[in-house]
């Protein structure tokens, strides 16, 4: 659906998908001189030696607003109890989440949603950024302004997301039930886990029997578009 969106406003546009570190590594450097990579909710890092070498820059959308770069945004934003979500579109830089920030969406996080439903929201925010930005990314070969707006100070990693899954015994019950409830799907593998007399158990959510609200959100699996070229020459 991207690159068709993308070739719609630029149908001379060559889009190659890539979707692992060692596709984008592939590319030649021939390619990358006249490319410009958009990530779309990716794994992938893209090391610097890549970034480089691009033509026309590389822009990343994230399933999360600014006060949550890093991983799995809106896992922490419910344990944190935050009112506030969103999606944000930024220029990539060597460090992940922390280059100029040129889109942004933000919406009220309803109450009592699960994480797949505030991920569900914030996809759609982000095929809306897509869509508004699409124009300017098949045929501008300038970088967008940016806006003034900073990423949040702590950035999450995996194991900022093992480590609250790691339960302490002096928990208390408000805590433990919070971190039951937003890490307790075994996304990534990972659950919450309180060792015992050196016995480790995990607590993980059973899914529900019916349908939920959230389950209009499907869980989208990370792609990316890289190498569009624009018609710059």
């Amino acid at each position: 659906m991207l690159p068709k969106l993308l070739r719609g406003h630029n149908p001379l546009l060559g889009v190659v998908p890539v979707e692992s570190s060692a596709e984008l590594a592939a590319l030649s450097p021939d390619l990358l001189r006249r490319a410009r990579l958009v990530a779309f909710v990716t794994p992938v890092i893209v090391p610097q030696i890549i970034l480089a070498q691009l033509g026309y820059g590389a822009f990343n959308f994230h399933p999360g607003p600014p006060s949550y770069p890093g991983w799995a945004p809106a896992h922490f934003a419910l344990h944190d109890q935050a009112t506030e979500f969103g999606a944000t579109a930024h220029v990539m830089v060597e460090r992940v989440d922390a280059g100029p920030i040129v889109e942004v969406e933000l919406f009220a996080i309803p109450a009592d949603i699960s994480v797949l439903g505030l991920e569900g929201m914030a996809y759609a925010r982000l095929a809306q950024l897509f869509w508004r930005m699409a124009n300017w990314l098949a045929l501008n070969p300038e970088s967008p302004p940016a806006l003034p707006l900073q990423w949040g100070e702590k950035k999450y990693f995996r194991s900022t997301y093992r480590a609250v899954c790691e339960i302490p015994l002096d928990i208390s019950k408000d805590e433990l039930d919070r971190r039951i409830k937003v890490f307790g799907g075994n996304h990534f593998g990972i659950s919450p886990t309180i060792t015992l007399h050196g016995v480790e158990f995990r607590a993980v959510v059973a899914p529900p029997l019916q349908p939920t609200e959230s389950a209009r959100w499907p869980r989208l699996d990370p792609a990316m578009v890289a190498a569009l070229e624009p018609n710059c020459d």
